[in-house]
């Protein structure tokens, strides 16, 4: 039978302070409640759903990014996958060993070596030792650790945990991968190894699912994404749509009364023709808002942003003084902006915002959309300039 994960309707009820998903925080609460006073009634108010009717599917080959704000419930789906938690309703089901990684040392022992903690993690997984002898090499070298392998892991950095925490994970074989924001610690030889080798489980037919903030990532290794918000699922799409309304969601619902007080209130931004383009076409950005103002100001001017996603670095911007375009007064606006994407093929933000050109920075924030540029005709260096070569 082959590996595949499955949510059906899970949810998952914890009691606020007082959480026992382990034997070693399950004795201590025991021990009070045998032998200290027993609180007469449940205080319902204590009781929270970290995860409520949250279903989905990672089939065999898939790459399923899970994102969303601090608190979504990202953390809670992956310990429940790798049975660290059980659900509180509903059905969690993995038919395969898995190989997880959902904190930066999860499973190390502190005290032993990096050498020991290899062997140990590979005996939890199932693995015979013979096997981990075969492989023990190549998660060493992998992880890029070799002068390290024999001092205990207490005295690892965050990046070294992270890099051998992930090459184990990886190279025992496991038949799912679930992997929580590790990929975020690290160099970037490392991160551009790692990605690899997600891609190369995921093409041997592995699930995979990844939790990550590194929203370009997100876009660049997964086949398919989910957006949860407060425990639910807000959205399941392709990565660039559930990115994007995230990006929505954090430039207007997360911040909505700070944005009712702007006196100018950009309600969204949208790529009607769609989220991807070739490189060297133009593309349609539209912009809708509404506008307080009551008295103008000489140094505002409304501009627009591309930015690369992965290096946050401007590849262009364009004020409304440049263009000829002003701010908008009292009612709601609409702006139309088609810019050429003559920028190498990759992911962009593109956002708006009311420029302040006194301070030189942002006066008003506005919303952001991702959007990819693709490869139609391969070319070096960092513009399109749309080369027509011919013999004559």
């Amino acid at each position: 039978m082959q590996p595949t994960v499955l949510f059906d309707r899970v949810s998952k009820r914890f009691k606020r302070g007082s959480v026992h998903d382990s034997l070693r925080d399950m004795i201590p609460a025991v021990g009070r409640r045998l032998f200290g006073r027993k609180p007469s009634t449940v205080d319902d108010s204590r009781l929270f759903w970290a995860l409520r009717d949250l279903s989905f599917e990672v089939k065999p080959g898939e790459v399923l990014g899970i994102i969303g704000p601090n608190g979504a419930g990202k953390s809670t789906t992956l310990k429940i996958l790798n049975r660290i938690m059980e659900p509180t309703t509903g059905v969690a089901y993995a038919n395969g060993k898995i190989g997880a990684l959902i904190e930066v040392s999860a499973g190390f022992h502190q005290d032993l070596t990096g050498r020991q903690n290899v062997f140990l993690q590979g005996a939890i997984m199932g693995m015979r030792k013979a096997e981990i002898v075969r492989k023990f090499d190549a998660i060493v070298e992998f992880a890029g650790i070799s002068d390290f392998i024999d001092t205990p892991v207490k005295r690892y950095s965050s990046g070294m945990n992270a890099r051998l925490g992930f090459s184990i994970a990886a190279h025992l074989e496991p038949d799912i991968l679930i992997i929580d924001e590790v990929l975020a610690v690290g160099d970037h030889a490392f991160q551009k190894r790692a990605f690899a080798r997600i891609k190369q489980m995921a093409r041997e037919g592995a699930p995979v699912v990844l939790v990550s903030h590194q929203l370009d990532r997100i876009a660049e290794l997964c086949t398919k994404a989910v957006l949860l918000e407060r425990g639910s699922m807000r959205m399941e799409g392709t990565p660039l749509e559930c990115i994007n309304a995230y990006l929505h969601g954090e430039a207007t619902n997360v911040d909505n009364a700070q944005l009712e007080a702007q006196p100018i209130r950009f309600r969204s931004i949208l790529a009607p023709n769609g989220l991807a383009v070739h490189s060297g076409e133009p593309m349609l950005f539209v912009v809708e808002g509404e506008s307080h103002l009551a008295d103008s100001n000489p140094h505002w001017t409304p501009a627009f942003r591309v930015s690369s996603t992965q290096e946050g670095i401007v590849a262009h911007a364009v004020t409304g003084l440049d263009r000829g375009i002003s701010l908008p007064t009292n009612g709601t606006f609409r702006y139309e902006l088609s810019m050429q994407m003559n920028l190498l093929p990759g992911l962009y933000l593109v956002d708006v915002c009311v420029w302040d050109t006194e301070t030189n920075s942002d006066a008003i924030s506005g919303p952001k959309i991702q959007v990819e540029v693709l490869e139609r005709n391969k070319f070096w260096g960092s513009n399109q300039l749309n080369a027509e070569w011919t013999t004559v």
